[in-house]
Parts: structure tokens; C-alpha cells; sequence
């Protein structure tokens, strides 16, 4: 009971006192309650509009789906030795990690919150011996992040509360250890100048790749009459069904256009700028946001896939792992078992090179039948496990004939 109550006073604390969200009212508000979303460009970004914009998409859906379809195991280490410990039953909660979603659905969900968010909130659902359950992933814009000498707590919708130990809270990059700075915020005038292009483009060719044009009277039109005009230009010429139809002027009336080509506005360059901008908020590869201007060689495609393995991918798998280990163990499991991805999958190459890679390590003897028929998803045979010793290979300093006189 002592216990409980120390804990609500605790949170009672993060409410009443916390630097990151500080009280506000109707008589003296805060600054953060008039934040908006609206780019220069005068487009609101937002996680929808965001999503809109094609390379933001792709960038959020590589990172997503390839940390989803990455292997991930707990693993347990022996006197040294690392085993598979499948039958943990954090084992089985990584990979059920509730009734609602799949393992790669789960996954995915919560690194797409990372990637625009910079933050995704997994809520502990427990047992009442304290073991984890439940993995129920809740999207960053329905929690407030309390902190309150030295713990977090987490208010969701306002209402339920978490303690730190309730809650799996995957931070991005930041600049106070508590909170990840949202790519939604950091990038707004990029992706902002990126939705205006894509908008300008759907209304540049909407009215028939025209931007404007400027129609002469050699008099004065009356208001009913400017009012027909401009109605029957437009049914007539206007949208991409009625380009290059024949406009027809009456009394002397003359046409200038005032278009201006993409090419001369800037268009085209300025939607591959904006993909390179975007891969740059994101880190990744031109190539993976399917820009291959500057991939023309198979060498340079192969040197951005360990690029995205490597700096992409990587810091990702560190921030899973060291938050999941830190939540989900607890006693004595969390100096014994650990969660681990395995990405050698990323590097997985064609199988030509996959078995050229196994024929020179097995023959040099680091590698069994049944360690290279594991790695292809195939079963072990009997007699597998054996290492091979290439004949030549004898102890540096040990005389090559010394077996042949032992023999003799």
C-alpha cells in the first residue's frame, strides 16, 4: 500500500511540476499550446499530408518494412557461448506481440511512428507477478511525456498513466535524452515545398498545361458578358481533356499566353532536390527512394546497400534492442538473456556469391555442412557438424614432416 502511494505521488509530481510541458491556462498559456504545423508555403504538414508526398513514403516504408522483416530472437550466453533461448517467453511475446497485429505488422507500426515522430510509445501490459504480457504500440500524438526527478511517466489521451517501467519508449535523435525530435517538425518547409511542387504540377497540367493567358477586347465588355466569356473559356479549354482544342474568339478578341514551362519555372528540378532533401532527413540512399541518376554502375547500387545497412538500418536495431532488453527482463533474465536482430540477411547476395562465400569457408574450416544448410533454411544432415582442415595447414613453428616421423 506504502508502495502504490509513493508511486501516485510520484506521478502527482510529474503533473504538477514538469520542465518539459509547463502548467498553462486560458489566463497565461504556454507557447507549445499554439504550435502549429503550417510551412511557409502556407501547407499545413502533418503526418497525413506528410504521407502524401512521395518520398517521404518511401523513405518511411523502407525503414519500416525492412526493421520488420529483419529475424529477432532472445538469445542466452553459456560460458561465453550464445545460444537460441526459443523457449523464453519473451521469446514468444517479441513474436506475438498481441491479439490485434503480427509480429511484422507491430514492427512496422511502431518504426513508422519513429521515423515521423521521433518517438514511439509501446505500453507493458503485465501479469501480477510483474511479467510482460501484452506489447500494445500507441501513437506518439496521444502521449505526453512527464518527467519528474529523474523517472518518466507517460499520460495517454490525457487519462491513464504509465511509469517508466510500464511503457517501451523507443527515442529518435534528440538534445535532452527524453524526447526524439519529429522528422514532421525538422523537415516541414521540405516536405512543405514538396507537396506545393506536386500541387503546382496537378494544377499546371489540370488546365491544360497552361499557366495563364491573358484575353484582349478591342472594347468594354459588360459584367454579363465577362461573366459568359470566362465561363465558356473555361468548359472549352480548361483541364487536360480540352488541351489542344481550338479556342473560339469573337468581335475581335485576341489571346496572349503567359505560360511558363516547368523547365523554366524550376519545376523538374526542384522535385529531385526535394527527393535528395528528403533522403537526407531520413539518411538514406538516393537509391532506395528510387532516384538511380547517380547509381548507373551495379558497383555503386551494391556500395548504397551497405551504406542503408550501415548507417540506415544499424542505429535503428541498436535503439530496439538496448530499450527492449531494458523493459522486458527483469531479475536475474536480464543479466541471462538478451533480444538480438540478425541483419545478415541485408547482405544476403545473389547465390551465386552466397556459395562461393561457403565453398571458401568451408573449405578453410570455419564453417560446417550444417552451418551453411542452416543459413539457406534448409535441414542438417547427419555428419554435418564436422569441420574441415585444409592438409597443408600445420602450427606456426611445427616442422611439416613431424606426423611422418611419429608415424615411423
Amino acid at each position: 500500500m506504502a508502495e502504490n502511494q509513493n508511486l501516485f505521488g510520484r506521478i502527482l509530481g510529474a503533473f504538477r511540476n514538469n520542465p518539459n510541458r509547463p502548467s498553462t491556462s486560458l489566463a497565461n498559456p504556454a507557447e507549445w499550446l499554439f504550435a502549429d504545423n503550417e510551412s511557409k508555403t502556407g501547407i499545413a504538414v502533418t503526418e497525413k499530408t506528410a504521407m502524401q508526398l512521395s518520398a517521404v513514403f518511401g523513405a518511411v516504408r523502407v525503414i519500416s518494412e525492412t526493421m520488420a522483416t529483419l529475424p529477432w530472437h532472445v538469445k542466452q550466453t553459456n560460458d561465453g557461448i550464445v545460444v537460441d533461448a526459443e523457449a523464453h517467453p519473451i521469446n514468444k511475446l517479441i513474436h506475438h506481440p498481441n491479439t490485434m497485429m503480427t509480429d511484422f505488422t507491430f514492427r512496422e507500426t511502431c518504426q513508422a511512428h519513429l521515423c515521423l515522430h521521433g518517438n514511439a510509445f509501446i505500453a507493458i501490459k503485465r501479469d501480477g507477478a510483474g511479467n510482460p504480457l501484452q506489447l500494445i504500440p500507441i501513437h506518439p500524438d496521444r502521449v505526453d511525456v512527464k518527467v519528474y526527478k529523474d523517472e518518466k511517466f507517460y499520460q495517454v489521451d490525457g487519462k491513464e498513466t504509465f511509469d517508466d517501467s510500464e511503457m517501451i519508449h523507443l527515442v529518435g535523435l534528440g538534445f535532452d535524452g527524453v524526447m526524439g525530435k519529429s522528422v514532421l517538425e525538422a523537415a516541414r518547409e521540405s516536405i512543405g515545398l514538396g507537396l506545393a511542387a506536386d500541387r503546382f504540377g496537378g494544377s499546371f497540367f489540370g488546365n491544360g498545361a497552361n499557366v495563364s493567358a491573358v484575353l484582349t477586347h478591342p472594347g468594354r465588355l459588360s459584367d454579363e458578358a465577362y461573366k459568359r466569356l470566362i465561363r465558356s473559356w473555361t468548359q472549352r479549354n480548361a483541364g487536360l481533356d480540352n488541351a489542344h482544342k481550338t479556342a473560339i474568339l469573337e468581335e475581335g478578341m485576341k489571346v496572349e499566353k503567359m505560360s511558363i514551362s516547368p523547365q523554366e519555372s524550376q519545376f523538374i528540378s526542384t522535385r529531385k532536390f526535394g527527393v535528395e532533401d528528403i533522403a537526407r532527413f531520413f539518411r538514406l540512399p538516393l537509391a532506395y527512394l528510387g532516384s538511380l541518376e547517380n547509381s548507373s554502375t551495379r558497383a555503386n547500387v551494391e556500395e548504397q546497400g551497405i551504406m542503408f545497412q550501415r548507417n540506415t538500418i544499424l542505429p535503428w536495431v541498436k535503439r530496439w534492442e538496448a530499450e527492449f532488453n531494458r523493459k522486458l527482463f527483469i531479475g536475474n533474465d536480464a543479466e541471462r538473456y538478451y533480444i538480438r536482430f540478425n541483419m545478415d540477411g541485408l547482405l544476403r547476395g545473389d547465390i551465386r556469391s552466397r556459395y562461393e562465400a561457403y565453398t571458401k569457408g568451408r573449405q578453410w574450416g570455419w564453417i560446417s555442412a550444417n552451418d551453411v544448410r542452416k543459413f539457406e533454411n534448409l535441414a542438417p544432415i547427419e555428419g554435418g557438424d564436422a569441420y574441415l582442415q585444409p592438409m597443408n595447414m600445420v602450427e606456426v613453428g611445427r616442422p611439416q614432416n613431424d606426423e611422418d616421423d611419429a608415424v615411423e
